[in-house]
């Protein structure tokens, strides 16, 4: 059957202008760190498809546990109704998180994740306030942020190709930049004419993700929470990428001394198996809507909310941590990624000129010298094209080439990892250059 006829008339694909796309690649199966074509070809996952994927495609624990459970229970409303996997979770999950995080709210997807943080934290101030007309209303979030595709979480995403068509129906936000030495001064500034206005702050703990894997300082993290804390604002851990253990500890936030008051999680939250959102907060947050006032209700809530099957995934995710020793499987490509980072500038010569190479944890990243920087930069799906071509299946994000696979590599699927990508890079100048 031609598949790819129909997907062509049928699909509209995230992220892809369909008129100018090249037609995507049909994949059969996946297993570990590879996904399989209808022609039996495979392809080195290098990015985790899109982030999700923990302990390697089709895990048959995972697919064990869903199947049990799938027989049993596969949905019910989660207002008014409540079920063991959804209980379990959260009893697992809570002292797993940093800080001193009492509730576990579910949705579905790391987007409403953050769309329920900003909410809860808005409220918060709403349902303290006596007359309905709470001082603090405004979000404090970083430049170049990335939160989600919602119309809340792109409020507080840095103005970019994403939001543009949307800019005008956002809420305001206060931005400030990445904390270093630099832009210390300028972040004292705000905090000094906008904290006692700033109901939340949220923000990706040490790295941005889709902003081009901007990596930053724990210590000016800490720093700013630290302020931000002494200022009653209401911080938000948007761990929806950095969370279980891709950053080389199992959140991001036990880099720091400051823990946050909300968490998102997602992505690697079911294992990457199943669409699953947490946000997780503190008893302060939660105390906030304990009230005879039914008006002080978070209503919030998904047709999907703790849907059985995903919270049984993420249980089996959980156990999978403890059965395979995987923060040590974690551990093993951090040490992997700091020898190659050694190693990249060798390999690409002069025909690939890279800056800023930077590895945190499981992720290893690097921007390419050629057009502009930013999203739109081309040399992304020629990139991606090439590597196909040999084998390997990676995004960059514009100009960034970034590795991030799953936990499940082998030495020699890492090597091949990066050669093939080498490889793909030189293939792509080497074309430039004759032109």
């Amino acid at each position: 059957m031609d598949w790819l006829s129909k997907d062509k008339n049928l699909i509209w694909h995230p992220y892809t202008q369909e008129k100018t796309a090249p037609p995507p690649l049909f994949i059969e199966k996946a297993a570990g760190a590879w996904l399989y074509g209808a022609d039996g070809r495979g392809y080195l996952d290098a990015i985790s498809s899109w982030w999700v994927t923990l302990h390697g495609h089709a895990h048959p624990y995972i697919a064990e546990r869903l199947a049990a459970q799938a027989r049993k229970l596969e949905q019910v409303i989660f207002a008014g109704f409540t079920h063991q996997p959804a209980i379990e979770l959260a009893e697992k999950l809570i002292p797993l998180l940093p800080g001193h995080m009492s509730r576990i709210f579910y949705s579905d997807n790391g987007s409403t994740a953050t769309e329920v943080a900003i909410k809860m934290a808005i409220q918060y101030w709403w349902n303290r306030s006596p007359d309905g007309r709470p001082a603090r209303k405004k979000i404090l979030a970083f430049r170049n942020a990335y939160h989600g595709d919602t119309f809340g979480a792109m409020a507080v995403s840095g103005r970019s190709v994403f939001t543009a068509p949307f800019d005008d129906y956002l809420f305001e936000t206060v931005w400030i930049d990445l904390p270093d030495e630099n832009t210390w001064p300028v972040i004292e500034q705000v905090l000094t004419a906008a904290g006692d206005q700033l109901a939340g702050f949220i923000y990706e703990p040490l790295l941005q993700g889709a902003g081009g894997m901007n990596m930053y300082a724990p210590a000016w993290l800490d720093k700013l929470l630290q302020r931000l804390q002494d200022l009653e604002v209401i911080c938000i851990a948007d761990e929806v990428l950095t969370g279980f253990g891709r950053t080389g500890t199992l959140f991001a936030s036990e880099q720091m001394k400051a823990k946050p008051d909300i968490i998102c999680l997602s992505k690697g939250l079911t294992g990457g198996t199943m669409a699953l959102g947490v946000t997780a907060c503190t008893a302060r947050i939660f105390d906030a809507y304990w009230s005879d006032d039914r008006k002080k209700t978070l209503f919030h809530g998904h047709s999907f909310t703790a849907n059985p099957l995903a919270c049984t995934a993420a249980l089996a995710s959980l156990e999978i941590f403890n059965q395979e020793g995987t923060m040590d499987r974690v551990a093993q490509i951090s040490r992997w990624h700091e020898q190659a980072a050694r190693e990249l500038p060798q390999m690409t010569g002069n025909r690939a000129q890279m800056r800023q190479l930077r590895q945190l944890g499981t992720i290893l990243a690097f921007d390419i010298v050629q057009g502009e920087s930013g999203y739109l930069n081309a040399i992304g799906p020629h990139l991606t094209h090439e590597a196909l071509q040999k084998g390997l299946f990676l995004r960059p994000l514009g100009n960034t080439l970034y590795f991030m696979p799953p936990y499940c590599l082998k030495p020699d699927e890492h090597a091949m990892m990066v050669e093939k990508a080498v490889a793909a890079m030189h293939k792509v100048f080497d074309a430039a250059s004759a032109l």
